[in-house]
């Protein structure tokens, strides 16, 4: 049996959560679960949010995708990121297929911010600002492109 104080309690907690920033499913679940609410309660209390469509992993992938390409990080990256927060594969591919990033111009735009205007000279500053697009989640193509974009 359900206790429907625990239940309001849980619903309290995650509307709080959720009127901080979007947040998905899996998250909620697993902060729900660190305040210790019991499995039943927190699956009951997400199936109403989503009912209700306070909770989405749909919204809270395309913000997701939107923020972290505002920070400069590339597609493999925020694909990682997606998964690791419990978005589905089929959901993290719709996302980022419409979204209308040009992924050669972002890694171009990170790597001019962090090293300036300047193309890199010679095979050693080559290498550190290719690690450094690679770091950021940018496929290989893209980081030999951006590094040929002024």
């Amino acid at each position: 049996m359900i206790n429907p104080s625990s239940v309001t309690q849980a619903r309290s907690s995650a509307i709080k959560y959720l009127s901080i920033r979007e947040h998905s499913r899996f998250e909620l679940e697993q902060k729900l679960t660190r305040k210790g609410f019991e499995k039943e309660v927190i699956d009951s209390v997400l199936s109403q949010l989503q009912a209700g469509n306070l909770l989405s992993d749909e919204r809270f992938a395309e913000s997701y995708v939107r923020m972290r390409t505002q920070k400069g990080f590339g597609l493999l990256r925020i694909q990682q990121e997606l998964r690791e927060r419990g978005i589905a594969e089929e959901l993290v591919k719709d996302v980022l297929e419409t979204n209308e990033t040009s992924w050669v111009i972002l890694a171009s735009n990170a790597r001019q911010k962090r090293f300036g205007e300047d193309l890199p000279k010679g095979q050693r500053e080559f290498a550190k600002q290719a690690r450094f697009l690679q770091y950021r989640g940018f496929a290989p193509s893209q980081i030999k492109d951006a590094l040929r974009l002024i």
